[in-house]
């Protein structure tokens, strides 16, 4: 009897034993044997955000391997829907969530203030997040961090003059839903004001009045400038074919737009942000590195570039230093 008490004994140790290998030690780091589910929530389907989300996992496959599995979701534009899927990932008690783009990240951080977020395609976090601007240290103080796609808007601006010297006006286009446009929209119009140039905004509520508020902007400036703005990337076909007609340059935030219905831009690369938000995840899964203490990350490089065929039809002189787009 005692030799079987002393079997029993020994096997229950030995689970327990398994048990705790297993188990993950959360922010004191974990070990080799963890395994990770990680949600993503991408606001809407477009090539920017696109590229950073298959940055964001190559990251983290690239460094757990089977270990990770991703629960993918798409809002496909619906800010309801971005919180429809953030309570399903919390539900499901996931080891950190990816918050693509400013509505997904606003859903994300309303969902949950323990589950780890990363951020990537936003522009400006205290602007997403609501935070004191005048409070802003570079990092958020809770549950949130992750990359920015801001490339700077006094360059942006610059690039309005390089091209258009005698330019007198710039119709500033977005969507007023987004927030984030809202704040490249103010800070832009700044430097435009110091290079001579009068800036107006002209706001689209979503895609169903964009064809009108396009048509407004261009009736009325000598030059377009259209910020990072999700539902614009959605909506370049109709915003191209106000603008091309009229032979009304568009200056973008960012490439894919570019793509769309642009004459140049500054360009970041949305993979590279991408990525280094995987990175950062990694660090937090891996390392219990903290979300609250780690400082947002921006890109570094960046490209002028511009599109040859609106430039050829448009009549404009590219400087040399400016990339050509490769047409898909």
């Amino acid at each position: 009897m005692k030799k079987v008490l002393s079997l029993i004994l020994v096997v229950a140790l030995g689970a327990f034993a398994l048990v705790g290998c297993d188990s993950k030690s959360g922010s004191q780091g974990s070990s080799d044997s963890d395994t990770y589910t990680v949600g993503i929530c991408q606001f809407v389907q477009h090539e920017a955000l696109d590229a950073a989300t298959q940055g964001f996992k190559d990251a983290l496959v690239e460094k757990l391997g089977d270990k990770v599995t991703f629960n993918e979701q798409n809002a496909s534009g619906e800010a309801s829907n971005t919180t429809v899927i953030c309570s399903e990932l919390v539900s499901s008690n996931v080891d950190l969530i990816l918050a693509n783009a400013t509505p997904a990240l606003t859903a994300a951080s309303q969902a949950t203030d323990t589950i780890p977020i990363i951020g990537t395609s936003i522009t400006d976090y205290a602007t997403a997040l609501g935070i004191d601007a005048d409070k802003w240290t570079g990092a958020t103080g809770f549950n949130v961090t992750g990359t920015s796609d801001l490339a700077p808007l006094d360059k942006q601006a610059d690039m309005i003059k390089e091209l258009y010297p005698d330019a007198k006006t710039v119709g500033i286009l977005y969507c007023s839903a987004e927030a984030n446009s809202k704040f490249q929209a103010t800070e832009i119009t700044k430097y435009l004001e110091k290079l001579g140039l009068t800036a107006k905004e002209y706001t689209f509520v979503d895609t169903n009045d964009v064809t009108a508020v396009t048509q407004q902007a261009v009736n009325d400036n000598d030059v377009i400038f259209i910020p990072t703005d999700n539902t614009a990337a959605s909506n370049t076909e109709a915003i191209n074919n106000v603008a091309e007609p009229a032979g009304k340059p568009i200056i973008t935030g960012e490439a894919g737009i570019c793509k769309g219905c642009g004459l140049a831009t500054l360009s970041i690369s949305y993979y590279d942000i991408g990525y280094k938000a995987g990175e950062m995840a990694y660090d937090i899964l891996v390392n219990g590195a903290d979300p609250a203490t780690m400082n947002i990350e921006y890109a570094t490089d960046l490209t002028k570039q511009y599109m040859a065929a609106r430039a050829a039809l448009l009549g404009v002189t590219i400087p040399d230093d400016y990339e050509e787009i490769a047409e898909d």
